[in-house]
Protein backbone atom coordinates (compact mmCIF):
# COMPACT_ATOMS: atom_id res chain seq x y z
CA UNK A 1 0.00 0.00 0.00
CA UNK A 2 1.60 3.40 -1.40
CA UNK A 3 1.96 5.72 1.41
CA UNK A 4 0.37 8.31 -0.60
CA UNK A 5 -1.96 6.93 -3.05
CA UNK A 6 -2.33 8.72 -6.74
CA UNK A 7 -5.57 8.87 -8.26
CA UNK A 8 -4.83 6.60 -10.76
CA UNK A 9 -4.67 4.06 -7.63
CA UNK A 10 -7.93 5.17 -6.08
CA UNK A 11 -9.71 4.74 -9.09
CA UNK A 12 -8.26 0.77 -8.93
CA UNK A 13 -9.30 0.60 -5.45
CA UNK A 14 -12.84 1.82 -6.58
CA UNK A 15 -13.35 -0.08 -9.28
CA UNK A 16 -12.48 -3.36 -7.75
CA UNK A 17 -14.38 -2.63 -4.92
CA UNK A 18 -17.64 -2.15 -7.15
CA UNK A 19 -17.14 -4.78 -8.94
CA UNK A 20 -16.69 -7.27 -6.52
CA UNK A 21 -19.77 -6.14 -4.60
CA UNK A 22 -22.14 -5.95 -7.65
CA UNK A 23 -21.30 -9.75 -8.17
CA UNK A 24 -22.22 -10.21 -4.55
CA UNK A 25 -25.10 -8.06 -5.06
CA UNK A 26 -26.11 -9.47 -8.17
CA UNK A 27 -26.70 -12.90 -6.56
CA UNK A 28 -28.52 -11.76 -3.44
CA UNK A 29 -30.86 -9.94 -6.03
CA UNK A 30 -31.48 -12.76 -8.25
CA UNK A 31 -32.68 -14.70 -5.08
CA UNK A 32 -35.26 -12.55 -3.95
CA UNK A 33 -33.04 -10.59 -0.94
CA UNK A 34 -33.84 -7.81 0.47
CA UNK A 35 -30.40 -6.55 0.61
CA UNK A 36 -29.66 -6.52 -3.26
CA UNK A 37 -26.92 -5.12 -5.65
CA UNK A 38 -27.91 -1.51 -4.57
CA UNK A 39 -27.15 -2.06 -1.17
CA UNK A 40 -23.89 -4.22 -0.99
CA UNK A 41 -22.58 -1.70 -3.90
CA UNK A 42 -23.53 1.03 -0.88
CA UNK A 43 -21.74 -0.50 1.66
CA UNK A 44 -18.37 -1.89 0.06
CA UNK A 45 -18.32 1.62 -1.55
CA UNK A 46 -18.37 3.44 1.83
CA UNK A 47 -15.84 0.90 3.52
CA UNK A 48 -13.52 1.52 0.45
CA UNK A 49 -13.91 5.10 0.50
CA UNK A 50 -13.14 5.10 4.28
CA UNK A 51 -10.16 2.60 4.00
CA UNK A 52 -9.04 5.32 1.18
CA UNK A 53 -9.31 8.43 3.78
CA UNK A 54 -7.21 6.16 5.90
CA UNK A 55 -4.38 6.19 3.85
CA UNK A 56 -4.78 9.01 2.27
CA UNK A 57 -4.29 10.40 6.08
CA UNK A 58 -1.63 7.74 7.21
CA UNK A 59 1.53 10.66 6.04
CA UNK A 60 -0.22 13.01 9.59
CA UNK A 61 -0.71 9.45 11.74
CA UNK A 62 2.53 9.72 14.31
CA UNK A 63 2.51 13.43 15.37
CA UNK A 64 4.14 13.97 18.38
CA UNK A 65 2.02 15.08 21.52
CA UNK A 66 2.62 18.81 20.64
CA UNK A 67 0.93 18.76 17.37
CA UNK A 68 -2.19 19.96 16.18
CA UNK A 69 -3.65 16.13 16.87
CA UNK A 70 -2.78 13.14 16.98
CA UNK A 71 -4.77 9.97 14.72
CA UNK A 72 -5.90 6.52 15.68
CA UNK A 73 -6.59 5.72 12.25
CA UNK A 74 -8.47 2.25 12.60
CA UNK A 75 -11.09 3.76 14.57
CA UNK A 76 -12.59 4.25 11.11
CA UNK A 77 -12.90 0.62 9.94
CA UNK A 78 -13.82 -0.60 13.33
CA UNK A 79 -16.73 1.79 12.94
CA UNK A 80 -18.06 0.77 10.01
CA UNK A 81 -18.19 -2.96 10.62
CA UNK A 82 -19.88 -2.28 14.01
CA UNK A 83 -22.37 -0.15 12.02
CA UNK A 84 -23.09 -2.91 8.87
CA UNK A 85 -23.27 -4.99 12.12
CA UNK A 86 -26.53 -2.96 12.84
CA UNK A 87 -27.77 -3.42 8.76
CA UNK A 88 -26.79 -6.99 9.28
CA UNK A 89 -28.96 -7.08 11.89
CA UNK A 90 -31.79 -5.52 10.40
CA UNK A 91 -31.71 -8.20 7.38
CA UNK A 92 -32.08 -11.18 9.91
CA UNK A 93 -36.06 -12.36 10.23
CA UNK A 94 -37.81 -14.91 12.38
CA UNK A 95 -40.79 -16.35 10.99
CA UNK A 96 -42.27 -19.13 12.89
CA UNK A 97 -39.80 -21.88 12.96
CA UNK A 98 -37.66 -20.35 10.36
CA UNK A 99 -34.78 -17.78 10.47
CA UNK A 100 -34.18 -16.14 7.00
CA UNK A 101 -31.47 -13.34 6.43
CA UNK A 102 -28.43 -14.99 7.96
CA UNK A 103 -26.85 -15.28 4.86
CA UNK A 104 -27.78 -11.84 3.17
CA UNK A 105 -25.94 -9.76 6.75
CA UNK A 106 -23.41 -12.11 6.46
CA UNK A 107 -22.93 -11.24 3.27
CA UNK A 108 -23.11 -7.57 3.59
CA UNK A 109 -20.33 -8.00 6.49
CA UNK A 110 -18.18 -9.74 4.15
CA UNK A 111 -18.30 -6.92 1.39
CA UNK A 112 -17.61 -4.33 3.55
CA UNK A 113 -14.50 -6.40 4.51
CA UNK A 114 -13.35 -6.54 0.82
CA UNK A 115 -14.29 -3.09 0.48
CA UNK A 116 -11.71 -2.20 3.66
CA UNK A 117 -9.07 -4.61 1.83
CA UNK A 118 -9.17 -2.99 -1.73
CA UNK A 119 -9.47 0.62 0.11
CA UNK A 120 -6.17 -0.05 1.51
CA UNK A 121 -4.84 -1.13 -1.34
CA UNK A 122 -4.56 -4.76 -0.55
CA UNK A 123 -5.81 -5.58 -4.17
CA UNK A 124 -4.34 -9.11 -4.35
CA UNK A 125 -5.66 -10.37 -0.89
CA UNK A 126 -8.90 -8.38 -2.26
CA UNK A 127 -9.30 -10.38 -5.10
CA UNK A 128 -8.52 -13.74 -3.14
CA UNK A 129 -11.23 -12.93 -0.52
CA UNK A 130 -13.79 -11.81 -3.65
CA UNK A 131 -13.53 -15.16 -5.25
CA UNK A 132 -13.56 -17.19 -2.41
CA UNK A 133 -16.28 -15.60 -0.95
CA UNK A 134 -18.26 -16.43 -4.50
CA UNK A 135 -17.07 -19.91 -4.39
CA UNK A 136 -18.46 -20.30 -0.87
CA UNK A 137 -21.93 -18.52 -1.77
CA UNK A 138 -22.45 -20.55 -4.82
CA UNK A 139 -20.72 -23.99 -3.82
CA UNK A 140 -22.30 -24.56 -1.01
CA UNK A 141 -25.78 -23.57 -2.28
CA UNK A 142 -25.35 -26.26 -4.78
CA UNK A 143 -23.90 -28.74 -1.64
CA UNK A 144 -26.91 -28.01 1.01
CA UNK A 145 -29.27 -28.84 -1.67
CA UNK A 146 -28.06 -32.17 -1.51
CA UNK A 147 -27.85 -32.08 2.63
CA UNK A 148 -30.37 -33.64 4.76
CA UNK A 149 -30.85 -31.06 7.79
CA UNK A 150 -33.23 -31.44 10.67
CA UNK A 151 -36.79 -29.44 10.33
CA UNK A 152 -39.31 -28.86 12.53
CA UNK A 153 -42.92 -27.31 11.82
CA UNK A 154 -46.52 -27.37 13.19
CA UNK A 155 -49.31 -29.68 12.21
CA UNK A 156 -52.77 -28.10 13.25
CA UNK A 157 -55.57 -30.94 13.57
CA UNK A 158 -59.06 -30.08 13.76
CA UNK A 159 -61.70 -33.34 13.95
CA UNK A 160 -65.14 -34.82 15.42
CA UNK A 161 -64.55 -36.98 18.26
CA UNK A 162 -67.43 -38.78 17.49
CA UNK A 163 -66.21 -40.25 13.69
CA UNK A 164 -62.30 -39.62 14.55
CA UNK A 165 -60.21 -41.61 16.76
CA UNK A 166 -57.33 -39.02 17.81
CA UNK A 167 -54.81 -42.10 18.96
CA UNK A 168 -54.73 -43.01 15.63
CA UNK A 169 -54.29 -39.99 14.43
CA UNK A 170 -51.30 -38.97 16.86
CA UNK A 171 -50.18 -42.79 15.63
CA UNK A 172 -50.40 -41.91 11.82
CA UNK A 173 -48.02 -37.96 12.60
CA UNK A 174 -46.09 -39.99 14.65
CA UNK A 175 -44.72 -42.63 11.17
CA UNK A 176 -41.54 -41.79 10.45
CA UNK A 177 -39.20 -39.64 9.53
CA UNK A 178 -41.45 -37.47 11.58
CA UNK A 179 -41.61 -37.41 15.62
CA UNK A 180 -43.74 -35.26 17.93
CA UNK A 181 -41.58 -33.61 19.78
CA UNK A 182 -45.15 -31.88 21.41
CA UNK A 183 -48.21 -31.80 21.01
CA UNK A 184 -50.96 -29.75 22.87
CA UNK A 185 -54.97 -29.56 22.38
CA UNK A 186 -58.07 -27.68 22.90
CA UNK A 187 -62.05 -28.18 22.55
CA UNK A 188 -63.74 -26.08 20.54
CA UNK A 189 -67.14 -24.49 21.27
CA UNK A 190 -68.96 -27.68 20.39
CA UNK A 191 -67.94 -30.57 23.45
CA UNK A 192 -67.36 -33.39 20.21
CA UNK A 193 -64.92 -31.15 18.47
CA UNK A 194 -61.09 -30.93 19.23
CA UNK A 195 -58.00 -29.15 17.81
CA UNK A 196 -54.23 -30.75 18.71
CA UNK A 197 -51.50 -29.20 17.70
CA UNK A 198 -48.53 -31.36 17.10
CA UNK A 199 -45.11 -30.02 16.95
CA UNK A 200 -42.81 -31.79 14.65
CA UNK A 201 -39.12 -32.80 13.78
CA UNK A 202 -38.21 -34.40 10.88
CA UNK A 203 -34.80 -34.84 8.79
CA UNK A 204 -34.63 -33.91 5.57
CA UNK A 205 -32.83 -32.42 1.94
CA UNK A 206 -33.82 -29.05 1.74
CA UNK A 207 -34.84 -29.38 -2.12
CA UNK A 208 -37.83 -30.89 -0.27
CA UNK A 209 -40.13 -28.39 0.02
CA UNK A 210 -43.88 -27.70 -0.34
CA UNK A 211 -46.56 -30.26 1.98
CA UNK A 212 -45.58 -33.40 3.03
CA UNK A 213 -47.97 -36.73 1.70
CA UNK A 214 -48.42 -36.35 5.77
CA UNK A 215 -50.81 -33.35 5.46
CA UNK A 216 -52.70 -35.60 2.91
CA UNK A 217 -52.91 -38.75 4.50
CA UNK A 218 -53.96 -36.83 8.21
CA UNK A 219 -56.69 -35.04 6.05
CA UNK A 220 -57.84 -37.87 4.13
CA UNK A 221 -58.97 -39.61 7.83
CA UNK A 222 -62.87 -40.13 8.65
CA UNK A 223 -64.16 -36.92 10.74
CA UNK A 224 -61.25 -34.67 10.59
CA UNK A 225 -62.70 -31.78 9.75
CA UNK A 226 -59.52 -29.31 9.01
CA UNK A 227 -55.61 -29.77 8.32
CA UNK A 228 -53.13 -27.34 8.92
CA UNK A 229 -49.48 -26.80 8.25
CA UNK A 230 -47.36 -24.04 9.35
CA UNK A 231 -43.69 -23.93 9.37
CA UNK A 232 -41.40 -26.13 7.41
CA UNK A 233 -38.24 -24.14 8.41
CA UNK A 234 -34.78 -25.69 9.51
CA UNK A 235 -33.94 -26.48 13.25
CA UNK A 236 -32.59 -22.88 15.19
CA UNK A 237 -30.59 -24.86 18.00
Amino acid sequence: MPLVPDWVDIAIRIVLTLLAAGVFGYERGTHGKAAGMRTTLLVALAACLAMIQVNVLLPVDGKTAQSFATLDLMRLPLGILTGVGFIGAGAILKRGPSVIGLTTAATLWFVTVIGLLFGGGQIWLGIAGSLLGLAIIEGIRALEVRLTRDQQATLTVRFDRRRADGQAIERLVSVPPFAVVRMNFALGTETQIEERNFHLRWSARASETGLPALVDAVAAQDGVLNVRWEGGGLVDD
